[in-house]
Parts: structure tokens; sequence; C-alpha cells
């Protein structure tokens, strides 16, 4: 199943969540969402370059993140997988420096 795309209105609406924007600049947009799944974050990127470096920075704080094409998802691994049913992408995990236990 190819990625969505879009904008993060037009994914959030695939998903059925009403978006609580917190950053809206011209490189990226984030906001958080919950589903029936569960709470996530949901951001677009202006550019491919833009997201990569995002999630590099991001995935050092762990999680599991459902990347598309230009936006990105991040939450537990449940409510990822969840995400993926709709939106396709790919599961990243995030780098479990901080964990404890399993």
């Amino acid at each position: 199943m190819p990625a969505a795309t879009g904008s993060l209105e037009s994914l959030a609406a695939r998903v059925r969540c009403s978006p609580d924007v917190q950053t809206d600049t011209d490189t990226v947009r984030q906001a958080l969402c919950a589903t029936s799944a569960g709470r996530f974050v949901l951001a677009t990127f202006a550019t491919d370059r833009g997201q990569r470096e995002w999630i590099d920075e991001a995935e050092d704080y762990g999680g599991f993140y459902l990347v598309g094409r230009k936006w990105v998802a991040v939450g537990e691994h449940k409510v990822v997988t969840a995400l993926r049913g709709t939106l396709g992408g790919e599961v990243e995990r995030g780098a479990d420096h901080h964990a404890h236990g399993g």
C-alpha cells in the first residue's frame, strides 16, 4: 500500500482525529492527535531532508515512528501499527537508551 500524502489536516482526517497543532512553521507542522487506538504526534514537513533531520533527532528519545512521504506519526507500537493500516508508510523504532525493563 503506498503511503498517504497530503497536509497535516488531511492526514488527520484520514485517521479521524482532530489535530491539536503545536508547531506551525514553513518547514514543519506538528500536532497532537488522539484516536481510538491512542495518542500520537503527527508531523508534516516541507522537504524530505527536513523530515529526515527531525526523525534522526527525535529517534534519540525512543518510541515508534510511522514514516511516510514528508510526514511522520510517533506513538506507542500499537498506535503506530493501527495508523499504518490507514496511512501506509514504514515503521521505524527509536533508540532505546532510556528504556528501563521491557
